[in-house]
Protein backbone atom coordinates (compact mmCIF):
# COMPACT_ATOMS: atom_id res chain seq x y z
CA UNK A 1 0.00 0.00 0.00
CA UNK A 2 1.24 3.50 -0.84
CA UNK A 3 0.17 7.02 0.11
CA UNK A 4 -1.00 8.80 -3.02
CA UNK A 5 -2.47 12.10 -1.78
CA UNK A 6 -2.93 14.28 1.28
CA UNK A 7 -5.73 16.85 1.34
CA UNK A 8 -6.63 19.37 4.05
CA UNK A 9 -9.88 20.94 5.21
CA UNK A 10 -10.69 23.65 7.76
CA UNK A 11 -13.96 23.98 9.67
CA UNK A 12 -14.44 27.49 11.10
CA UNK A 13 -15.55 26.90 14.67
CA UNK A 14 -16.09 30.39 16.17
CA UNK A 15 -13.54 29.87 18.93
CA UNK A 16 -10.96 27.74 17.10
CA UNK A 17 -10.53 26.78 13.45
CA UNK A 18 -10.38 22.99 13.18
CA UNK A 19 -7.85 21.61 10.70
CA UNK A 20 -8.33 18.13 9.26
CA UNK A 21 -6.31 15.99 6.85
CA UNK A 22 -7.39 13.16 4.53
CA UNK A 23 -4.68 10.73 3.44
CA UNK A 24 -5.47 8.53 0.42
CA UNK A 25 -3.80 5.32 -0.77
CA UNK A 26 -3.47 3.35 -3.98
CA UNK A 27 -5.67 0.58 -2.51
CA UNK A 28 -8.67 2.86 -2.12
CA UNK A 29 -8.44 3.11 1.67
CA UNK A 30 -8.24 6.61 3.14
CA UNK A 31 -7.66 7.84 6.67
CA UNK A 32 -8.39 11.10 8.45
CA UNK A 33 -6.36 13.09 10.97
CA UNK A 34 -6.39 16.45 12.72
CA UNK A 35 -3.81 19.20 13.22
CA UNK A 36 -5.78 21.93 15.02
CA UNK A 37 -3.68 24.56 16.85
CA UNK A 38 -5.65 27.54 18.25
CA UNK A 39 -4.50 30.59 16.21
CA UNK A 40 -2.43 28.72 13.61
CA UNK A 41 -4.89 26.86 11.39
CA UNK A 42 -3.56 28.16 8.09
CA UNK A 43 0.04 27.90 9.29
CA UNK A 44 -0.25 24.22 10.21
CA UNK A 45 -2.13 23.58 6.97
CA UNK A 46 0.79 25.06 5.01
CA UNK A 47 3.22 22.89 7.01
CA UNK A 48 1.25 19.75 6.09
CA UNK A 49 1.59 20.56 2.41
CA UNK A 50 5.30 21.36 2.77
CA UNK A 51 5.86 18.01 4.48
CA UNK A 52 3.63 16.06 2.08
CA UNK A 53 6.30 15.27 -0.57
CA UNK A 54 8.35 13.45 2.08
CA UNK A 55 5.73 10.74 2.54
CA UNK A 56 3.96 10.42 -0.81
CA UNK A 57 4.67 6.91 -2.08
CA UNK A 58 5.39 5.58 1.44
CA UNK A 59 3.58 2.65 3.04
CA UNK A 60 1.21 4.07 5.73
CA UNK A 61 1.92 0.98 7.88
CA UNK A 62 5.49 2.23 8.42
CA UNK A 63 4.48 4.82 11.01
CA UNK A 64 7.83 4.95 12.83
CA UNK A 65 9.88 5.54 9.67
CA UNK A 66 7.26 7.96 8.37
CA UNK A 67 7.43 10.00 11.58
CA UNK A 68 11.23 10.03 11.53
CA UNK A 69 11.16 11.37 7.99
CA UNK A 70 8.69 14.12 8.94
CA UNK A 71 10.44 15.11 12.18
CA UNK A 72 14.12 14.10 12.25
CA UNK A 73 14.93 14.33 8.59
CA UNK A 74 13.78 17.92 8.09
CA UNK A 75 16.36 18.95 10.73
CA UNK A 76 14.15 21.76 12.00
CA UNK A 77 12.49 22.22 15.39
CA UNK A 78 9.11 23.70 14.66
CA UNK A 79 7.52 22.99 18.04
CA UNK A 80 3.74 22.70 18.16
CA UNK A 81 3.22 23.99 14.59
CA UNK A 82 5.54 21.33 13.17
CA UNK A 83 4.22 18.51 15.35
CA UNK A 84 0.54 19.27 14.71
CA UNK A 85 1.24 19.00 10.99
CA UNK A 86 2.95 15.65 11.53
CA UNK A 87 0.08 14.48 13.78
CA UNK A 88 -2.53 15.18 11.10
CA UNK A 89 -0.72 12.77 8.77
CA UNK A 90 0.26 10.22 11.43
CA UNK A 91 -3.24 9.85 12.88
CA UNK A 92 -4.63 9.38 9.36
CA UNK A 93 -2.09 6.58 8.81
CA UNK A 94 -3.30 4.77 11.94
CA UNK A 95 -6.85 5.16 10.66
CA UNK A 96 -5.78 3.52 7.39
CA UNK A 97 -3.99 0.69 9.22
CA UNK A 98 -7.03 -0.01 11.36
CA UNK A 99 -9.32 -0.07 8.34
CA UNK A 100 -6.95 -2.35 6.42
CA UNK A 101 -6.81 -4.76 9.38
CA UNK A 102 -10.52 -4.34 10.18
CA UNK A 103 -9.62 -3.46 13.75
CA UNK A 104 -9.96 -0.41 16.01
CA UNK A 105 -6.59 1.22 16.58
CA UNK A 106 -6.38 0.21 20.24
CA UNK A 107 -6.28 -3.46 19.20
CA UNK A 108 -3.04 -2.72 17.38
CA UNK A 109 -1.43 -1.50 20.64
CA UNK A 110 -2.13 -4.40 22.95
CA UNK A 111 -5.89 -4.24 23.09
CA UNK A 112 -8.59 -2.65 25.14
CA UNK A 113 -7.97 -2.00 28.84
CA UNK A 114 -11.34 -0.48 29.82
CA UNK A 115 -15.03 -1.27 29.34
CA UNK A 116 -15.85 2.44 29.06
CA UNK A 117 -14.10 5.76 29.64
CA UNK A 118 -14.93 8.18 32.42
CA UNK A 119 -15.31 11.67 30.96
CA UNK A 120 -14.99 15.19 32.28
CA UNK A 121 -16.71 18.24 30.87
CA UNK A 122 -14.85 21.30 29.62
CA UNK A 123 -16.08 24.41 27.80
CA UNK A 124 -19.38 24.35 29.70
CA UNK A 125 -18.97 27.71 31.46
CA UNK A 126 -19.40 30.05 28.49
CA UNK A 127 -20.74 33.31 29.94
CA UNK A 128 -19.91 36.02 32.48
CA UNK A 129 -17.18 35.48 35.08
CA UNK A 130 -19.38 35.44 38.16
CA UNK A 131 -19.89 32.79 40.87
CA UNK A 132 -23.60 32.72 40.02
CA UNK A 133 -23.05 32.00 36.32
CA UNK A 134 -20.46 29.29 36.96
CA UNK A 135 -22.65 27.65 39.62
CA UNK A 136 -25.76 27.59 37.45
CA UNK A 137 -23.92 26.04 34.52
CA UNK A 138 -22.08 23.54 36.75
CA UNK A 139 -25.42 22.24 38.05
CA UNK A 140 -26.50 21.57 34.48
CA UNK A 141 -23.28 19.65 33.77
CA UNK A 142 -23.77 17.49 36.87
CA UNK A 143 -27.38 16.82 35.88
CA UNK A 144 -26.10 15.36 32.61
CA UNK A 145 -24.30 12.67 34.58
CA UNK A 146 -20.75 14.00 34.56
CA UNK A 147 -18.76 13.12 37.67
CA UNK A 148 -15.99 15.58 36.84
CA UNK A 149 -15.72 19.03 35.26
CA UNK A 150 -12.93 21.47 34.43
CA UNK A 151 -12.94 25.25 34.33
CA UNK A 152 -10.66 28.30 34.29
CA UNK A 153 -11.91 30.75 36.96
CA UNK A 154 -8.99 33.17 36.58
CA UNK A 155 -10.31 35.57 33.94
CA UNK A 156 -7.49 37.20 31.95
CA UNK A 157 -4.93 36.85 34.78
CA UNK A 158 -1.22 36.82 33.97
CA UNK A 159 1.63 36.28 36.45
CA UNK A 160 -0.06 37.91 39.48
CA UNK A 161 -3.51 39.30 40.34
CA UNK A 162 -5.08 41.87 42.64
CA UNK A 163 -6.52 40.69 45.96
CA UNK A 164 -10.00 41.51 44.69
CA UNK A 165 -9.53 39.31 41.64
CA UNK A 166 -7.93 36.60 43.77
CA UNK A 167 -10.95 36.53 46.07
CA UNK A 168 -13.36 36.41 43.10
CA UNK A 169 -11.51 33.38 41.74
CA UNK A 170 -11.77 31.50 45.03
CA UNK A 171 -15.44 32.47 45.29
CA UNK A 172 -16.08 30.99 41.82
CA UNK A 173 -14.40 27.71 42.77
CA UNK A 174 -16.41 27.62 46.01
CA UNK A 175 -19.66 28.33 44.16
CA UNK A 176 -19.03 25.46 41.76
CA UNK A 177 -18.24 23.11 44.63
CA UNK A 178 -21.45 24.09 46.42
CA UNK A 179 -23.43 23.67 43.21
CA UNK A 180 -22.28 20.12 42.38
CA UNK A 181 -21.73 18.75 45.87
CA UNK A 182 -18.77 16.92 47.40
CA UNK A 183 -18.55 13.92 45.07
CA UNK A 184 -17.99 15.60 41.68
CA UNK A 185 -14.32 16.12 40.82
CA UNK A 186 -13.27 19.70 40.07
CA UNK A 187 -10.31 20.28 37.75
CA UNK A 188 -8.98 23.85 37.90
CA UNK A 189 -7.44 25.06 34.63
CA UNK A 190 -4.51 27.47 34.99
CA UNK A 191 -3.57 27.98 31.29
CA UNK A 192 0.09 28.67 32.24
CA UNK A 193 -0.96 31.99 33.77
CA UNK A 194 1.11 32.45 36.94
CA UNK A 195 4.52 32.65 38.52
CA UNK A 196 5.44 30.25 41.31
CA UNK A 197 4.37 32.51 44.19
CA UNK A 198 0.92 33.25 42.77
CA UNK A 199 0.35 29.61 41.78
CA UNK A 200 1.18 28.32 45.25
CA UNK A 201 -0.99 31.02 46.86
CA UNK A 202 -3.95 29.98 44.71
CA UNK A 203 -3.31 26.28 45.37
CA UNK A 204 -3.29 26.79 49.11
CA UNK A 205 -6.53 28.79 49.11
CA UNK A 206 -8.47 26.55 46.71
CA UNK A 207 -7.47 23.39 48.60
CA UNK A 208 -10.41 23.74 50.99
CA UNK A 209 -12.71 22.99 48.03
CA UNK A 210 -10.80 19.77 47.30
CA UNK A 211 -10.00 20.12 43.58
CA UNK A 212 -8.76 16.89 42.01
CA UNK A 213 -6.07 18.83 40.13
CA UNK A 214 -4.67 22.28 39.36
CA UNK A 215 -3.69 22.29 35.68
CA UNK A 216 -0.70 24.12 34.16
CA UNK A 217 -0.45 26.77 36.91
CA UNK A 218 2.86 28.06 35.50
CA UNK A 219 4.27 28.10 31.94
CA UNK A 220 5.22 24.68 30.61
CA UNK A 221 8.46 26.15 29.29
CA UNK A 222 9.85 26.38 32.85
CA UNK A 223 10.02 22.81 34.09
CA UNK A 224 11.86 23.81 37.27
CA UNK A 225 8.97 26.15 38.15
CA UNK A 226 6.43 23.40 37.45
CA UNK A 227 8.30 21.05 39.77
CA UNK A 228 8.55 23.71 42.49
CA UNK A 229 4.81 24.36 42.42
CA UNK A 230 4.08 20.62 42.45
CA UNK A 231 6.26 20.16 45.55
CA UNK A 232 4.55 22.97 47.44
CA UNK A 233 0.95 22.63 46.26
CA UNK A 234 -1.61 20.83 48.46
CA UNK A 235 -3.59 20.22 45.24
CA UNK A 236 -2.27 17.66 42.70
CA UNK A 237 -0.71 19.32 39.66
CA UNK A 238 -1.63 18.23 36.13
CA UNK A 239 0.39 19.25 33.08
CA UNK A 240 1.84 18.20 29.75
CA UNK A 241 -0.64 19.35 27.10
CA UNK A 242 1.73 21.97 25.74
CA UNK A 243 4.79 19.73 25.48
CA UNK A 244 5.82 18.90 21.93
CA UNK A 245 8.44 16.19 22.61
CA UNK A 246 8.97 13.16 24.79
CA UNK A 247 12.18 14.77 26.01
CA UNK A 248 10.15 17.43 27.84
CA UNK A 249 8.15 14.72 29.57
CA UNK A 250 11.37 12.90 30.46
CA UNK A 251 12.80 16.08 32.01
CA UNK A 252 9.72 16.64 34.16
CA UNK A 253 9.49 12.97 35.14
CA UNK A 254 13.00 13.19 36.64
CA UNK A 255 11.53 15.29 39.45
CA UNK A 256 8.86 12.68 40.40
CA UNK A 257 6.50 15.35 41.73
CA UNK A 258 3.68 15.40 39.16
CA UNK A 259 1.29 12.45 39.09
CA UNK A 260 -1.20 13.49 36.36
CA UNK A 261 0.11 13.97 32.82
CA UNK A 262 -1.86 15.32 29.87
CA UNK A 263 -0.14 14.50 26.57
CA UNK A 264 -1.80 16.17 23.59
CA UNK A 265 -1.47 13.80 20.58
CA UNK A 266 -1.57 16.71 18.13
CA UNK A 267 1.24 18.68 19.82
CA UNK A 268 3.35 15.51 20.03
CA UNK A 269 3.19 14.45 16.39
CA UNK A 270 0.48 11.83 16.71
CA UNK A 271 -0.92 8.87 18.55
CA UNK A 272 2.12 6.58 18.74
CA UNK A 273 4.22 9.26 20.43
CA UNK A 274 1.47 9.85 23.00
CA UNK A 275 1.18 6.09 23.61
CA UNK A 276 4.92 5.86 24.29
CA UNK A 277 4.72 8.74 26.74
CA UNK A 278 1.92 6.96 28.60
CA UNK A 279 4.36 4.10 29.19
CA UNK A 280 7.06 6.51 30.39
CA UNK A 281 4.59 7.99 32.86
CA UNK A 282 3.49 4.53 33.97
CA UNK A 283 7.07 3.77 35.01
CA UNK A 284 6.82 6.76 37.38
CA UNK A 285 3.44 5.65 38.81
CA UNK A 286 1.68 8.50 37.04
CA UNK A 287 -1.78 8.70 35.47
CA UNK A 288 -2.71 9.83 31.96
CA UNK A 289 -5.51 12.28 31.12
CA UNK A 290 -4.82 13.29 27.49
CA UNK A 291 -5.62 16.82 26.42
CA UNK A 292 -8.56 16.73 23.99
CA UNK A 293 -9.95 20.22 23.48
CA UNK A 294 -9.65 20.38 19.70
CA UNK A 295 -12.05 19.03 17.09
CA UNK A 296 -14.02 15.78 16.78
CA UNK A 297 -11.25 13.83 15.03
CA UNK A 298 -8.91 14.50 17.95
CA UNK A 299 -11.67 13.33 20.28
CA UNK A 300 -11.95 10.03 18.41
CA UNK A 301 -8.16 9.66 18.38
CA UNK A 302 -7.97 10.21 22.14
CA UNK A 303 -10.67 7.57 22.61
CA UNK A 304 -8.43 5.04 20.85
CA UNK A 305 -5.45 6.14 22.93
CA UNK A 306 -7.29 6.04 26.25
CA UNK A 307 -8.86 2.64 25.57
CA UNK A 308 -5.37 1.12 25.31
CA UNK A 309 -3.74 2.75 28.36
CA UNK A 310 -3.67 0.88 31.69
CA UNK A 311 -2.89 4.11 33.57
CA UNK A 312 -5.73 6.09 31.95
CA UNK A 313 -7.43 8.50 34.38
CA UNK A 314 -10.15 10.52 32.62
CA UNK A 315 -11.15 11.63 29.09
CA UNK A 316 -11.64 15.34 28.30
CA UNK A 317 -14.89 16.26 26.53
CA UNK A 318 -15.31 19.64 24.84
CA UNK A 319 -17.51 18.38 22.02
CA UNK A 320 -20.80 18.55 23.89
CA UNK A 321 -20.28 22.26 24.59
CA UNK A 322 -19.22 23.37 21.12
CA UNK A 323 -21.35 24.53 18.20
CA UNK A 324 -24.38 22.29 17.51
CA UNK A 325 -23.16 21.49 13.98
CA UNK A 326 -19.95 19.87 15.25
CA UNK A 327 -21.55 16.44 15.37
CA UNK A 328 -22.52 16.84 11.72
CA UNK A 329 -18.98 17.24 10.39
CA UNK A 330 -17.99 13.66 11.26
CA UNK A 331 -19.84 10.37 11.13
CA UNK A 332 -20.25 8.46 14.41
CA UNK A 333 -18.94 11.25 16.70
CA UNK A 334 -17.81 10.49 20.25
CA UNK A 335 -20.84 10.44 22.55
CA UNK A 336 -21.06 10.79 26.33
CA UNK A 337 -23.80 8.91 28.19
CA UNK A 338 -24.19 9.54 31.93
CA UNK A 339 -20.63 10.81 32.20
CA UNK A 340 -19.00 7.91 30.34
CA UNK A 341 -17.92 7.17 26.76
CA UNK A 342 -18.65 3.83 25.17
CA UNK A 343 -15.60 2.52 23.32
CA UNK A 344 -16.13 2.08 19.58
CA UNK A 345 -15.33 -1.27 17.96
CA UNK A 346 -15.37 0.16 14.44
CA UNK A 347 -12.15 -0.14 12.40
CA UNK A 348 -9.55 2.61 12.61
CA UNK A 349 -10.79 5.78 14.27
CA UNK A 350 -14.35 4.66 13.67
CA UNK A 351 -15.36 7.98 12.10
CA UNK A 352 -15.09 9.87 8.80
CA UNK A 353 -15.33 13.48 7.62
CA UNK A 354 -18.48 15.02 6.19
CA UNK A 355 -16.85 17.32 3.65
CA UNK A 356 -20.11 18.99 2.63
CA UNK A 357 -20.83 20.07 6.19
CA UNK A 358 -17.24 21.27 6.72
CA UNK A 359 -17.58 23.47 3.60
CA UNK A 360 -20.52 25.25 5.24
CA UNK A 361 -18.24 26.60 7.98
CA UNK A 362 -15.29 28.42 6.39
CA UNK A 363 -12.08 29.51 8.06
CA UNK A 364 -12.12 32.89 9.79
CA UNK A 365 -9.00 34.52 11.17
CA UNK A 366 -10.84 35.78 14.25
CA UNK A 367 -11.69 32.21 15.31
CA UNK A 368 -9.39 31.65 18.27
CA UNK A 369 -9.45 31.57 22.07
CA UNK A 370 -7.94 34.85 23.42
CA UNK A 371 -7.13 33.59 26.92
CA UNK A 372 -5.55 36.86 28.10
CA UNK A 373 -8.33 39.14 26.95
CA UNK A 374 -11.02 40.10 29.50
CA UNK A 375 -14.25 38.28 28.77
CA UNK A 376 -12.68 35.42 26.82
CA UNK A 377 -14.92 32.99 28.77
CA UNK A 378 -17.85 34.16 26.66
CA UNK A 379 -16.17 32.48 23.65
CA UNK A 380 -17.56 34.97 21.19
CA UNK A 381 -14.83 34.38 18.60
CA UNK A 382 -13.82 38.03 18.26
CA UNK A 383 -10.33 39.53 18.28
Amino acid sequence: MKITAIETYIAGNPWKNWLFARVSTDEGIHGIGEGTLNYFGRTVEAAIHELKPLVLGMDPFQVEVLSQRLIRDVYSEGGQVHMCAVAAIEIACWDIIGKACNQPIYNLWGGRCHEKLRAYANGWYRGPRTPESFAEKAKDVARRGYTALKFDPFGSAWRMVTREDFDLTIDIIGAVRDAVGPHVDLFIEGHCRFNVAAAVDFAEKMAVHRPAWFEEPVPHTNIAALAEVARRSPVPIATGESFSSKQEFAELLKHDVVSIYQPEPLNLGGLFAARKIADMVDAHLGMIAPHSAQGPVCSAACLQLNASIPNFYVHEVFDEFNEPWEKEIVTNPVEVVNGYIEISERPGLGIDLNLEEIARHPYRQENYLPLFKPGWERREGKI
